[in-house]
């Protein structure tokens, strides 16, 4: 098991205790996380699962590919701490991930 911690733009937290091998934003869905749009699914098309990441954990990611830095500099919005939850699949080594969802999506 995976425990994620989601953290709201108004800083309530919900800790959810997942298997690994789905990604954050299939995560997110599948629990009705507030914040996580994923319009397309998952196919890192549409920018709408956009999460923060802590600062902490950023560096246990992989890092974005090329595709997924230029869809969350579309917005003109991007922050370095900024990832697509779609890109990030769950294994056991981000046990304890935090994430901060945003009020709205770009």
């Amino acid at each position: 098991m995976v425990q994620i911690i989601f953290v709201s733009h108004d800083g309530t937290a919900r800790t959810l205790d997942v298997a690994a091998g789905a990604s954050l934003m299939e995560t997110a869905k599948a629990h009705d996380v507030p914040g996580i749009e994923a319009v397309c699914g998952g196919n890192c098309y549409c920018g709408t699962c956009r999460v923060r990441v802590s600062a902490e954990w950023r560096d246990r990611l992989a890092p974005p590919e090329e595709f997924e830095v230029e869809l969350l500099n579309a917005t003109g919005e991007s922050h370095a701490d900024d990832r697509l939850s779609c890109q990030i699949p769950l294994t056991e080594a981000l046990d304890g991930l935090v994430v901060h969802t945003p009020e709205q999506q770009y």
